[in-house]
């Protein structure tokens, strides 16, 4: 059980109001749990699948993507060095961290390495401004990071895992320390 599931055990149930002459049935501590590891799936299917499917575009070509050659062309323009190794790297990290995202495996390290990802993409579409420019991929990192953060639920891969059964908040801050010192040093590198 995470340190979220206890504290949301721990904590007494609500008193029904009295003042309105009926009970509210009070929810369950299972209830809860549940909720809260479905709305947890749900993030993690719509964020992790939609950035693996734009990894494998970038990666394949697949969807009416570009594919690995017209992808470097791309980053080459956005200044990246080594703009084949960049685009190739992304993609990966797109379609690994999002299938990683998706059926919660190693959560922390797939959440931080999507959100890194779009820390570049934002980079690149700050100029476009917020709305038509950088809001979609700003939105996915910061999902990403909160994932990163939470853990994936009770419904995910991690939790057949003793190391990451039980997230701890830890874990996630470790993970984002390291993607944004990596995405600042490659922000930096495609600005020089």
């Amino acid at each position: 059980m995470s340190s979220s599931h206890r504290d949301n055990a721990a904590s007494p149930e609500p008193e029904p109001d009295a003042g309105r002459g009926h009970s509210h049935a009070s929810r369950s501590t299972a209830a809860v749990l549940t909720a809260h590891d479905v709305g947890l799936l749900v993030l993690r299917l719509g964020i992790g699948l939609t950035v693996a499917a734009r990894g494998a575009q970038h990666l394949f070509g697949w969807w009416g993507g570009l594919g690995i050659d017209k992808t470097a062309v791309a980053f080459e323009q956005f200044g990246y060095p080594a703009p084949k190794a960049m685009a190739v790297i992304a993609g990966l990290t797109e379609t690994l961290g999002g299938l990683g995202l998706a059926i919660g495996l190693i959560t922390p390290l797939a959440g931080a390495a999507v959100a890194g990802t779009m820390a570049n993409a934002v980079a690149v579409a700050w100029e476009l401004g917020f709305f038509g420019g950088f809001e979609f991929p700003m939105l996915i990192g910061v999902g990403a990071a909160g994932l990163a953060l939470t853990g994936a639920g009770r419904i995910s891969v991690d939790a057949l895992l003793p190391v990451l059964r039980s997230q701890r908040l830890i874990y996630g801050v470790a993970a984002l320390v390291l993607a944004a010192i990596l995405a600042a040093i490659t922000i930096v590198l495609s600005k020089t």
